[in-house]
C-alpha cells in the first residue's frame, strides 16, 4: 500500500480546494484555507516539498484518513 509522501505545496492547495476549503489571507509563507465546520483554518506553508507531518496534521484538521487522501491526490 502507498504511503504519504512529500509533496508540492501547489498540489496539496489543489488537494485543500478539492476538499472545499477557500483561500483566506496569507501570512509570511503560510497559506490560510477555511471551510465550514472546520474547528481551525488549514495552513499550508509554500514550500518546494511540504513534510509528511504537516500534510497528516492537515489531514486530521479535514477529517480525512490517509487512504481517502492517496486515493483524491493519484487523480488531481
Amino acid at each position: 500500500m502507498p504511503s504519504i509522501r512529500p509533496i508540492h505545496y501547489k498540489k496539496f492547495e489543489k488537494f485543500v480546494l478539492y476538499m472545499g476549503c477557500r483561500f483566506d489571507r496569507q501570512i509570511g509563507d503560510h497559506r490560510i484555507f477555511k471551510r465550514e465546520g472546520l474547528l481551525r483554518p488549514v495552513v499550508v506553508r509554500t514550500l518546494k516539498d511540504l513534510p509528511k507531518s504537516e500534510i497528516k496534521s492537515n489531514l486530521r484538521t479535514l477529517n480525512i484518513t490517509s487512504e481517502e487522501y492517496l486515493k483524491i491526490i493519484e487523480n488531481l
